[in-house]
């Protein structure tokens, strides 16, 4: 006789994690139909997020100059001060080895001074803290001592003051490093948005922008303003010679600029140096509002001070404006930040 066996029965737990995994994939099915598909940006689009994130960069430009220039500084401080303390460890040998002869000196005419054995040990730093000790001295030994010690004093400062500054230039370039980081990003992340154009709306965009550019060159009406002195003019004239060259982020010339490296190239050529970078640019010179700008004056723009050209008159203002950008004429509306003042060199 047959036997009749009954079918296994599978297990609670099979049949909880089947059950949760049906689910799940049902859950994903319904999210992935009601996902609204991606929409490709239009050229308009695109370009306003390019142009953001070029400002973006340009920003982060200003604080990468700044502390480029900042460690230039750190470095030149670092490398007198070295040379101070070189020149004072030479002038410190040669007052030693002045007290060794004086010793000597008085070693062969009945024996070196107890006081003197104490200074020429290798501890002699609190000798002079010592008073009691003076009187045994002569006054020649006396102030040599003091100059010796002196010059110690003066090295172990020098000595701290360069420990700082070493610790100083390792946060700038910790900076430095974090600012490049941060313009390759913006620039990538928009060269990513125009990668996502077609050939032919990346040419018509590219021939939007030079069709801009020659417009605000060659139709710009300046009107009769007249220069705020005659190197503002001459600085004005300068930059008037770089139209068209391209921005490049840290760049002064001649190739190319940035924003401020356009201006302080500019006064340069006036044999007027002002710093290199937008925000310190803001702090010289005398402050004016707008209706007291006159051609040639430094003019800024964004809360933070990070973009800065040179007054053209009829409210127009000539700069480098960004990546992707040359050097044009703009008017002071269409910059993109608000106008904060300017400022007479």
């Amino acid at each position: 006789m047959a036997s009749h066996r009954r079918p296994k029965q599978p297990s609670r737990t099979r049949i909880t994690v089947l059950t949760t995994a049906a689910a799940a994939a049902v859950a994903l099915s319904a999210q992935a139909a009601n996902a609204a598909p991606s929409q490709k940006l239009s050229k308009g689009e695109v370009k306003a997020e390019v142009d953001k994130l070029y400002d973006q960069a340009e920003q982060a430009t200003e604080k990468y100059n700044g502390a480029k220039e900042e460690q230039q500084k750190l470095q030149k401080s670092i490398s007198s001060i070295q040379d101070g303390v070189a020149r004072c460890q030479q002038e410190l040998n040669t007052l030693r080895n002045g007290l060794g002869s004086l010793a000597s000196a008085q070693y062969r005419s009945g024996g070196i001074d107890a006081s003197v054995q104490l200074f020429l040990s290798s501890a002699p730093d609190n000798f002079l803290d010592k008073a009691a000790t003076l009187h045994q001295l002569s006054g020649q030994q006396v102030a040599a001592l003091k100059k010796i010690q002196d010059k110690q004093r003066e090295i172990a400062q020098a000595r701290a003051k360069a420990t700082e500054r070493l610790k100083d230039l390792a946060t700038t370039r910790t900076e430095l490093g974090k600012k490049k980081q941060e313009i390759q990003g913006k620039l990538a992340e928009a060269q990513k948005l125009l990668n996502t154009l077609t050939a032919k709306e990346k040419s018509a965009l590219v021939d939007e922008q030079k069709q801009a550019s020659d417009s605000a060159t060659e139709h710009v009406q300046l009107g009769n303003d007249t220069s705020a002195s005659g190197r503002a003019a001459a600085a004005f004239a300068a930059a008037q010679g770089q139209i068209g060259k391209p921005y490049f982020r840290g760049a002064t010339g001649l190739a190319s600029y940035d924003c401020s490296g356009l201006t302080s190239w500019a006064y340069a050529q006036a044999d007027v140096h002002i710093p290199r970078t937008s925000e310190e640019q803001a702090g010289i010179g005398t402050r004016l509002t707008r209706s007291q700008l006159q051609v040639g004056d430094l003019v800024f723009f964004f809360n933070d001070l990070h973009h800065v050209g040179l007054y053209a008159g009829n409210g127009q203002i000539l700069h480098a404006p960004r990546t992707g950008t040359v050097v044009r004429y703009e008017s002071m509306d269409t910059i993109g930040g608000p106008f904060m003042f300017g400022v007479r060199v």
